[in-house]
């Protein structure tokens, strides 16, 4: 799924895209014009969080489909600011859905493996019941909430540990420590799956095109700790000779807690698509070699 995938026959649907200068916004514009006729929308064209300029943007739009990739993603500092967490993850969110019932249009939304608490010791499915830690994972849980009362034809879709071309992520980071000669300390005691942008944008245009809803999950198969995903990180680069300790999150204390594990179940994406996500550790190979 490189940047060579072919461009598709296209079918006349308008797909708009908030937040579309994001990580995950900017690889899904990239994706989907090559079928559909994509509106790119971040905030220099509307505030998710007014409703007004959400429904008028919306409606002189025409989407057939809304993506909302609009979100407060900054988990840390949901704890010490709530009121902006649930100002774009729950508000926002609901006025994307809202008016994008006003037109008859899809609503795909984009959530968190932080709804839950992180106890379980399988996969969450998309029926287990959530149980968010922190700020972060409560706004997205409201946000959910919300789309689902006001759309009647909503797809959610959870994912975990983002990273992509388009903006700062854990594999940079952890090569910009790297470079400078470590020693690297990295948590080894969350466990989740790391997931290319560009994996989750192929798999939601696949959810679109068979016409899903309620709650889905989509991440790259597999999981790993954030210490074993930075020394797959480090391997793959020849940084083998930097130092690298796992260290527990009670020896690094952050602002919100994280959910000791938090890997999703894909087995209703395989069912929905036919298709089986790639490896976490093929997605990030090819990652790497296009920096």
């Amino acid at each position: 799924m490189g940047n060579e995938v072919p461009e598709r026959e296209r079918d006349g649907t308008r797909v708009l895209v908030t937040g579309s200068a994001g990580m995950l916004g900017t690889e899904l514009v990239l994706l989907l014009r090559r079928e559909f006729d994509v509106i790119p929308a971040d905030l220099t064209e509307f505030d998710v969080r007014d409703s007004g300029a959400t429904d008028a943007f919306v409606a002189g739009a025409t989407p057939d489909v809304v993506i909302n990739c609009a979100a407060y993603t900054d988990v840390d500092g949901a704890e010490s600011d709530p009121e902006a967490a649930f100002d774009v993850n729950a508000s926002g969110a609901g006025n994307v859905a809202a008016a994008a019932e006003k037109v008859g249009a899809r609503v795909v939304h984009v959530s968190t493996d932080y709804v839950f608490d992180g106890t379980s010791d399988r996969p969450y499915t998309e029926t287990d019941e959530p149980s968010p830690l922190g700020v972060y994972g409560r706004s997205k849980l409201a946000g959910e909430r919300r789309i689902a009362e006001v759309s009647s034809k909503a797809l959610i879709v959870r994912t975990a540990w983002l990273y992509g071309h388009a903006g700062a992520n854990f594999i940079e980071k952890m090569l910009s420590l790297a470079s400078s000669g470590g020693p690297l300390r990295v948590v080894d005691d969350q466990v989740g799956a790391p997931t290319y942008v560009r994996d989750l944008g192929e798999a939601m245009r696949e959810l679109i095109a068979v016409g899903a809803t309620g709650v889905v999950n989509a991440t790259n198969r597999g999981s790993c700790s954030w210490f074993e995903f930075a020394r797959e990180i480090l391997d793959l680069t020849g940084h083998r000779d930097v130092s690298i300790e796992p260290v527990t999150s009670e020896e690094f204390p952050r602002p919100a807690p994280r959910p000791g594990y938090s890997v999703l179940s894909l087995a209703r994406l395989v069912s929905l698509t036919g298709k089986e996500p790639r490896s976490w550790q093929n997605a990030l190979g090819e990652y790497l070699a296009e920096r």
